[in-house]
């Protein structure tokens, strides 16, 4: 009986750690302890896209200053929104699809020159980003750069590396939908 006690313990000790990873993971539980906290850069992305500085800035602003377009509903919903700054929840699979990580930033816009992003809740207790749009010859330049935090020392820096190279990624295919869209409108 000892063997089935252990075991029984073990398993609900493997849910419990398997319920909090997927908690860390999907961004409903932030470890934010500031013990051990590690920085580390987002990027830097950069895009050059054949359409008006302002056009751009309008393509990124769009979902959440304008009307969320259905395709974006599934991707972002805003939760409070003001003339400038809104409140949005941000939803990205992960894990292959099986989980969706859900994140809760500020999203900040200085028009027509830069967006801004400040995660509130999510996978990792610090994430800032910027979109900086200049014009130059023929369009815009979009360069996006970030920082992102953990808490635990080397452990969370494993983790924050396993998050950042997800990160990026998302960031990438976003900064190809936006010059996909961006060159799309210019072109009408």
């Amino acid at each position: 009986m000892a063997w089935l006690r252990r075991a029984t313990v073990l398993g609900a000790a493997a849910a419990g750690v398997a319920a909090g990873y997927a908690g860390v993971v999907t961004g409903a539980v932030t470890v934010d302890t500031g013990w051990g906290r590690r920085m580390r850069a987002l990027g830097p992305q950069t895009v050059e896209i054949a359409a008006s500085r302002e056009t751009v800035f309008e393509v990124i602003a769009q979902p959440y200053l304008g009307r969320t377009t259905r395709a974006m509903r599934e991707k972002v919903r805003v939760l409070e929104r003001g003339e400038d700054i809104v409140l949005a929840a941000h939803y990205t699979p992960v894990a292959g699809g099986r989980l969706t990580t859900t994140t809760v930033e500020t999203v900040r816009f200085e028009r027509p020159h830069r967006v801004a992003f400040r995660l509130l809740r999510g996978p990792v207790p610090h994430v800032t980003e910027t979109f900086d749009l200049t014009e130059h010859t023929g369009g815009t330049r979009l360069e996006y750069r970030g920082e992102l935090g953990t808490d635990g020392g080397p452990i969370g820096a494993r983790w924050g590396t396993l998050v950042a190279r997800s990160w990026d990624a998302t960031v990438a295919a976003t900064l190809a939908d936006i010059r996909r869209e961006a060159e799309h409108r210019a072109r009408r």
